[in-house]
Formats: structure tokens, sequence, C-alpha cells
């Protein structure tokens, strides 16, 4: 693999070079004609230059640096590496059609505090999930502890100064939340049918937050029909041709709307009032298993990678709960359609919540009679 790389290393050089040497004699060009040269061949000669740099010498750059990583010493024995790579193949159809190396910081907060805390005279880090009150970090004393270690504030000369208020909300008056124990997750004729049914309870205003993009197309396509038969507009991530924001602001316009999504539903969603009232998960949302997560596991769970997983989890899971209330007047309903939830991850929801196991036919029933329109 090395020598590999070494060669196609030399191959991209010899590349470069040429590129490198018209990329400055068109900027040459530039200076030393700059009183002959007409208007339309300087715009010529600057795009030219500039598509040399932007098109060509920057990619080729960035992967003879790549190349270069793998010929990197690895970490001595009981040193923490910095990155984790490694190589994918993109597979379509069942053939390969593209091959990649993979580099990601095995700690995201270093470059957080090099590159943006370092420098700053202040920084001000909040959010209302920024304290673990589950698992082993419920000990206020390991809660900020962890907080530190995810906000990169650990990596900083002078000790963080901690500060935390109560919510201005009544969770407990505002909030209905139920664990759904007669549904089948991984059938997904009946995640759909008991999302419908929910959706339908509440009139609307609903986001159905998805841990696969396969499941979500899927249960879209069995409930579009039976929601728009009861007059509910139905939209959905990855099915619509629509970006993200868009979504989101028909969703936020339309009050009796409803909305599927995957994470960036979960986190970057801000629609308060009726327009977002009941959140329905198809399951925890788990991480997802792969090289850079069991890397991560190993070396940033302090060896307890369980605990690691349960706190990515309990985050998630009150991201989500936190769409809900955005004002003091608002109402919601917290449904997860997995029976199988251990209760440890539901105590990172807020302070007052209480959450039920119930059957769908309760769950849909109390949705309906805590929805109601006042």
């Amino acid at each position: 693999m090395a020598e590999a790389a070494e060669a196609l290393g030399r191959a991209l050089k010899r590349l470069e070079e040429p590129l490198a040497m018209l990329r400055d004699r068109l900027q040459a060009r530039l200076e030393d004609e700059a009183e002959e040269l007409e208007t339309g061949d300087r715009i010529r000669l600057e795009t030219a230059a500039k598509g040399i740099e932007r098109r060509a010498l920057l990619p080729l750059g960035a992967w003879q640096a790549m190349l270069r990583a793998l010929a990197e010493a690895p970490p001595a024995p009981g040193e923490r590496r910095a990155f984790v790579d490694w190589l994918a193949l993109s597979r379509r159809d069942g053939r390969e059609v593209d091959a990649g190396l993979h580099r990601h910081w095995l700690d995201p907060t270093m470059p957080f505090a090099q590159v943006v805390a370092g420098p700053a005279h202040g920084l001000l880090i909040t959010s209302a999930t920024l304290l673990d009150r589950g698992g082993e970090a419920a000990e206020p004393e390991a809660a900020w502890l962890a907080a530190e270690a995810r906000t990169g504030a650990a990596h900083l000369p002078m000790p963080a100064i901690r500060a935390a208020m109560a919510s201005p909300f009544d969770y407990a008056a505002a909030t209905r939340a139920f664990v759904v124990t007669d549904v089948d997750k991984g059938s997904s004729g009946q995640v759909a049918a008991a999302m419908g049914a929910l959706f339908q309870a509440s009139g609307g205003g609903a986001l159905g937050l998805f841990t696969a993009i396969r499941r979500l197309r899927e249960s879209f396509h069995r409930m579009a029909p039976v929601l728009a038969a009861a007059g509910i507009p139905l939209y959905g991530q990855h099915v619509d041709a629509m970006d993200n924001a868009t979504l989101v602001d028909v969703f936020r316009a339309e009050e009796d709307a409803c909305l599927l999504g995957t994470d960036a539903m979960r986190d970057g969603v801000d629609v308060p009032g009726r327009s977002l009232r009941l959140l329905v998960f198809d399951r925890v949302p788990w991480p997802r298993p792969s090289i850079l997560h069991r890397e991560r596991r190993i070396h940033l769970s302090g060896g307890h990678p369980k605990a690691y997983d349960d706190a990515l989890s309990r985050h998630r899971l009150r991201q989500a709960f936190g769409r809900l209330i955005r004002r003091a007047d608002d109402r919601g309903v917290f449904v997860l359609l997995d029976r199988s939830c251990p209760g440890r991850l539901l105590a990172g929801l807020p302070e007052g919540v209480v959450v039920r196991r119930v059957g769908l036919a309760e769950a849909v029933a109390e949705t309906r009679a805590f929805l109601a329109p006042p």
C-alpha cells in the first residue's frame, strides 16, 4: 500500500508542476502586461488562472496530502492517534463504482478548540442538552466533565466557568410521552400504520423521525394516500425534491402538515406553536456501527463503551424532545415506537416528564385528547 501510494504521489507531482507553472505565467501576464491587455483578455486570463488553481491544483494538493498520510508512522504503544483513517468501496447495483480514503479527527473537539476557541477572547457555549443527567453522568460533577469533553472546553488552557439555569417550561403539564409496546419496529407496515394513526389523531402538525432513509421512504409511500384522504399533507426528506430548509419552511407555514425526516430534522428544526405538536420516533436512535464510531467508542469512552453509546442515544432523544416545546404556550406529545427501549435512555428527557409504556390504541386516544384544539 505504501509503495503504491508513493508511486501515485510522484505521478501527481509530475501533473502538478506544469499546471503550477502555467498558472504562474498567466498571473505574470496580468501583472507584466497590465497596461496593454484589453478588459476581455484580462477576464479570460484571470478566469483561466483561477480555474487551474481551483479545479486542478487544490485537488492535487489534497490528494498528495492523503497519500503522505499513508506513510505516517503509527502511534507508539499507549499513545492515542489524532485521526481515524480507513479505505472504503462505494457500490451501486452490485458494482464497485468508487474507492475512497477517509480521514476524520478521532476527537472532533480538538480542531474546534484550536481553530475556533483558542484564538477567541471569550467563548459562550449554551444548550438545553449540554448536561447529561442519565447513566454514569447523573452525578453533577460527572455531567459537567462530560459536557466539557464534548464541547472542547477540556482542551483549553483555562478551566470553563460553569452555569446552569432551570428551564422556564413546565414540561410535566405541557407534554406527554409514550413508548408504544405492541408495534413491531422491524415491520415497516406496522410502523407506517402506527405513525399514520398517530398523525391522524393529532390532526397533523407531526414530525416522524427515522434512523434509516430506506425505512423513511417505505413508510412515506404507505402513509401518503391515507393521510391525503384525511386532508393532511405529508412531506418527506429524501422523497420530496426540496432541500431541508425549504421543507421545514413549508412544514412551519402549514399548521396541519406532517413531515418525515432523519438526523437533520431531529437537530436543526425550530417550529414553535401548533405546527409541531407531535413527534414520533420509529426506533431508538442508537449510533450507527461504523469504523469511525468504533474507534471513538474505544478511545473516547473512558473504558465504558456501552455508557458511551447510551449517552449518544440519550442526547439524540432529548434533542428531538426539545423540538416540541419552543415557547411557554406550546403543547406536545412524544412517542417512541420501540418497546425494547431501555429505561436508562429515557432518563435523559427533561425533568418532570413521565414516560408511560402503553399500547398503540391508548397512545392514539391520549394524543387525540391532549392535542385537541383549545
